[in-house]
């Protein structure tokens, strides 16, 4: 069974502490610039929102790649960036319409989420979300909730006679 980040708008503070995850597992440093997973500010609605890569089945991105340094994990289907094949060449971050792949100037190379696929517990920011915004569910169930609420708002309606 893969499982995806499931990213609720509705729960989010603005904490930050999936950034703060996201860069201490990846690079064992407390640095937000540096995390795979952003939180937008929407300073005219005070909406914090999480965000990061959605590990899309079209995987523009791993397409996109003259050198094949992006791959699909068969065991969680994350797209991963393989450091030492990059050659920092951005096409990806072009071809990815969410902007979720960024260069990294320090190192010459691009970064993106990999759902932590080589960690046990799964992905970090999903674990150090205090209020649930971010959940690592199946697959399969991601839209179930808003299919219930807009069930619920259908439902709730009187029918015409």
């Amino acid at each position: 069974m893969q499982k995806v980040l499931h990213l609720n708008a509705e729960k989010c503070t603005g904490c930050m502490q999936c950034e703060m995850a996201c860069s201490y597992e990846n690079y064992g440093v407390y640095a937000t610039a540096r995390s795979r997973i952003k939180v937008f500010d929407f300073h005219v609605t005070g909406k914090k929102v999480p965000y990061t890569c959605t590990q899309c089945d079209e995987a523009w991105c791993l397409h996109a790649c003259p050198v094949e340094a992006i791959t699909v994990d068969k065991a969680s289907g994350a797209k991963i960036v393989s450091e030492s094949t990059c050659v920092g060449c951005k096409v990806c971050t072009i071809a990815c319409p969410f902007g979720t792949i960024n260069y990294v100037q320090e190192t010459g190379k691009v970064q993106k989420c990999d759902l932590c696929y080589d960690r046990a517990e799964g992905p970090a920011c999903a674990e150090a979300c205090p209020t649930g915004a971010i959940t690592y569910v199946d697959a399969n169930w991601t839209g179930l909730d808003r299919m219930k609420q807009w069930a619920d708002k259908l439902g709730n309606q009187p029918s015409a006679a």
